[in-house]
């Protein structure tokens, strides 16, 4: 019985950390690119865009596919770049569990 209020214990432990390494991740961010710089995306660790940056030069009305694909590509980058950060800091924390519901 004892043996199991010490696993709870760091359980609780390792959850308080988790949730407070989550809330240090939301601060920290990614940045990706696409177009060669043309189109800039920022995300964080909460995997929320901060920010899409657009050069003027990018921006042809007779061409928004290539505009869209680019934004897309720069999105997705950022959210995988966000993720891998995730990832990475928790895996330290975890040492390499994969944990459900934990990014």
């Amino acid at each position: 019985m004892n043996n199991m209020n010490s696993m709870m214990k760091q359980a609780q432990k390792l959850q308080k950390k988790m949730l407070k390494m989550q809330e240090e991740l939301a601060t920290k961010t990614v940045e990706a690119t696409a177009g060669g710089g043309m189109v800039k995306v920022i995300a964080n660790g909460s995997q929320k865009i901060e920010a899409i940056t657009l050069e003027r030069e990018v921006v042809d009305p007779e061409d928004i596919e290539m505009l869209q694909d680019l934004i897309l590509a720069a999105t997705n980058d950022a959210l995988n770049k966000s993720q891998e950060m995730v990832s990475a800091h928790m895996g330290k924390l975890t040492g390499g569990m994969n944990l459900p519901g934990m990014m």
